[in-house]
């Protein structure tokens, strides 16, 4: 491990040095630290986010920063205070004063020193640097040599055996409980399941998140999608984009389990891009992929619906037919059948867009040439299958924000809506996650509202079955600080529903509910006291303490509304009691 330091670019082991660093800087580090965080807090509290014309989501992200800046004045990391201890008593030290074991022994785990490897490596790292140094190695540096080599013996004092860098794979089975390999009658250890990629079941190499929170084995998820698939595979969730996060802390818990448990960590592959041999195009192929376009381009209704459909297949099977069918000039063939009277083909055609869509750079081609009013075309009046499959075109084409306004100025939205409202659960599904996506952009939540969603909405909630719920209560979470929407909210009648889904609906559902409730009570006497006569107070103090962080968040800012509505609830009553007393009093004394 190795990192640049300061104007000479030496290279240092990174462990070490910035540790001696604290021992020798820890005061001054600590007191620039404290410095920059207390400006931080201090030019953030004066600003007067309140009064500013952004959403409430902005203004409680403010509260939050201020909050952690708040919590970061004065606080000390407990482990690297003793760390900071250990190295101390080290430094201190005189060369023939023999160090503390149990100081070495922390030492030693606390840097991951436990190996003679480990410490070659360091040793080699420290040798490199002092010949970058121009082969003057200072005192610190030569304090940095004593303290590896302490722990050099300490590690081979206390496992004598420990004479190779690849001592685990020499050691006997019964030389140590770790070595847990399937060696005669040892089992091999049991992987946890959060270690297993949900698609092979197997250890995780390279473990990434999808847009619901899931994670996959890299290479599982990307054939996953490369096959057509927009949806989770474990939640069966509609995936609101085909990002992977890689998640480094996952990987690193995974090598640290392989090394206590004496296995090789797993290899990433070498590059995390899907290999682009392993589907590619085979020169058949192309030539097939040009016969079905000049059947695509004929005037003959047979030979284009046949065409679309084995494009559409294609499209699904993989990313490198999707490039190819992109690259070859299907695209506008495609958009131009769109307005077909044959309903299969229109079908077919919106579709293979569709699975063209998945790969990021046919998204901007179909844009340009000019597949949204089409697509809207086919939401309004083609097959439900046509339909559903032109809302899920939308939805992948709006994951790029500049997207989302061509589509909201279409037209797209009142059609999309109206599928939420009469389509199959599939059609509510896609219009939903349609929907949701184009609310992100602030423009499209009047449009949204003028549509007529929020009486669809409502009836969604309280349907039979609750299929669409979580749909219904994301959406109105979305759209509830948009002023059309708030009105359109209160003028449905929704309090109840959203208090009794605070205090029984799921945890992501407890949590949109009560957002949406934050943004009714804004301001809003009438809607503050509706909540509190309907029980809300009871619900909030166990979201507060029990729910997910944002319904947390929530719980504690309608607790502290309505909490301040009571209290001048109960201050206008006490005034109206005096008032009432002192008349009185004042009547009685005008009697004769």
């Amino acid at each position: 491990m190795r990192m640049i330091y300061g104007m000479d670019a030496l290279l240092l082991t990174d462990e070490l040095f910035s540790l001696y660093l604290q021992v020798l800087e820890r005061k001054q580090i600590m007191h620039k630290f404290h410095e920059v965080t207390a400006r931080l807090e201090q030019a953030l509290s004066r600003i007067s986010h309140e009064n500013l014309d952004i959403l409430e989501e902005v203004k409680e992200q403010v509260e939050l920063v201020l909050a952690q800046f708040r919590r970061a004045k004065g606080r000390v990391d407990v482990p690297d205070v003793e760390l900071y201890e250990d190295l101390l008593s080290l430094y201190n030290k005189s060369n023939d004063a023999a160090a503390d074991p149990e100081v070495l022994r922390r030492l030693a785990e606390k840097l991951q020193l436990v190996g003679i490897a480990e410490l070659m490596q360091e040793s080699l790292a420290l040798h490199e640097m002092v010949s970058a140094s121009g082969g003057d190695p200072g005192a610190i540096f030569e304090k940095m040599s004593n303290l590896l080599k302490e722990i050099k013996d300490f590690v081979q004092t206390e496992n004598p055996n420990l004479d190779a860098p690849a001592r685990e794979k020499n050691l006997p089975p019964s030389s140590s409980s770790a070595q847990t390999t399937a060696v005669g009658n040892h089992k091999a250890p049991v992987i946890p399941d959060d270690f297993r990629c949900p698609i092979s079941l197997e250890l995780m190499k390279d473990p990434v998140i999808v847009s619901t929170g899931q994670v996959y084995e890299r290479s599982c998820i990307e054939k996953w999608l490369e096959q057509g698939h927009r949806t989770c595979p474990k939640t069966q969730q509609t995936l609101s984009n085909p990002a992977l996060t890689p998640n480094y802390v996952l990987r690193s818990l995974i090598a640290q389990w392989c090394e206590t448990n004496g296995i090789d960590p797993p290899k990433r592959p070498s590059s995390s891009q899907p290999s682009k041999t392993k589907f590619a195009c085979s020169p058949a192929e192309l030539t097939k992929i040009q016969i079905l376009l000049c059947k695509l381009s004929s005037s003959n209704p047979e030979d284009q619906r046949t065409a679309a459909g084995e494009i559409r297949l294609l499209a699904k099977r993989n990313a490198d037919n999707r490039v190819a069918i992109a690259e070859a000039g299907a695209i506008p063939l495609l958009v131009k059948i769109l307005s077909t009277p044959d309903s299969r083909t229109q079908e077919h055609a919106v579709t293979s867009l569709l699975n063209l869509s998945i790969c990021e750079d046919n998204k901007g081609s179909i844009i340009s040439s000019g597949a949204v009013p089409g697509i809207v075309q086919v939401l309004k009046k083609g097959s439900m299958e046509a339909r559903e499959n032109a809302a899920a075109t939308l939805f992948s084409l709006s994951v790029v924000d500049e997207n989302k306004v061509a589509i909201g100025a279409s037209g797209a939205i009142p059609p999309l809506v109206t599928l939420l409202s009469e389509g199959t659960q599939r059609g509510k599904k896609d219009a939903a996650t349609a929907l949701f996506n184009l609310c992100i952009y602030q423009g499209n939540k009047g449009k949204t509202v003028r549509a007529g969603v929020i009486p669809t909405l409502m009836r969604l909630l309280t349907e039979p079955g609750g299929g669409m719920v979580d749909e219904a209560l994301a959406i109105l979470a979305i759209l509830a600080s948009h002023p059309e929407a708030k009105s359109a909210i209160g003028a449905a009648k929704a309090m109840p529903v959203l208090v009794d889904f605070i205090g029984n609906g799921l945890p992501r559902n407890k949590e949109n509910a009560a957002a949406v409730l934050v943004h009714l009570c804004a301001g809003d006497q009438q809607h503050l006291a509706d909540a509190e006569e309907l029980g809300v107070m009871g619900h909030l103090v166990d979201l507060a303490q029990n729910g997910t962080d944002r319904g947390k968040r929530k719980a504690a800012q309608l607790l502290q509304r309505l909490s301040r509505f009571v209290e001048q609830q109960k201050r206008s009553q006490s005034q109206a009691e005096a008032q009432a007393e002192q008349s009185l009093s004042q009547s009685r004394a005008q009697q004769p």
